[in-house]
């Protein structure tokens, strides 16, 4: 089974004072939408999910963060994580083959938050909690290429 890392998600109280630190750090916007409906409540497993995102790379085109303001439902805030603090909002990771990922992840009593949702005709997706509590979500991607 391939697996590669896709983006580090960010949950940010300002999507644009975020995305201003970030450009100016060298990193560029490359999408921005605002996305809600069910397949995002199937993916997240949050009612009424509704967030702005913004996915931002770094020069190299090796690495992304996918950086999110919530709409709804209401963020929660939380004492800033220390390095040596466990856990962290979610990994993404693309998959060739979403159903043998989710078996595997079972073997570890992982398991979909929801389930599997469709964004488009783009992607299959789903957040599971990994361990440590760590939220990870899995990406097969549709269209091959």
């Amino acid at each position: 089974m391939a697996i590669k890392l896709e983006n580090v998600g960010i949950a940010v109280r300002d999507l644009e004072a975020t995305i201003a630190f970030f450009t100016d750090l060298g990193l560029t916007v490359v999408g921005r939408d605002t996305v809600s409906g069910e397949w995002t409540e199937t993916a997240t497993g949050l009612d009424g999910n509704h967030a702005k995102i913004a996915m931002l790379q770094t020069p190299d085109g090796n690495g992304r963060l996918e950086l999110f303001e919530y709409i709804h439902p209401k963020a929660i805030e939380s004492n800033p994580t220390r390095p040596n603090g466990i856990g962290m909002h979610r990994g993404a990771f693309s998959v060739d083959d979403i159903d043998k990922a989710l078996e595997v992840a079972a073997k570890h009593g992982c398991r979909p938050l929801r389930g599997v949702a469709t964004y488009g005709d783009v992607y299959k997706l789903t957040y599971l909690r990994g361990p440590s509590g760590i939220i990870v979500m899995l990406a097969e991607k549709l269209k091959k290429d």
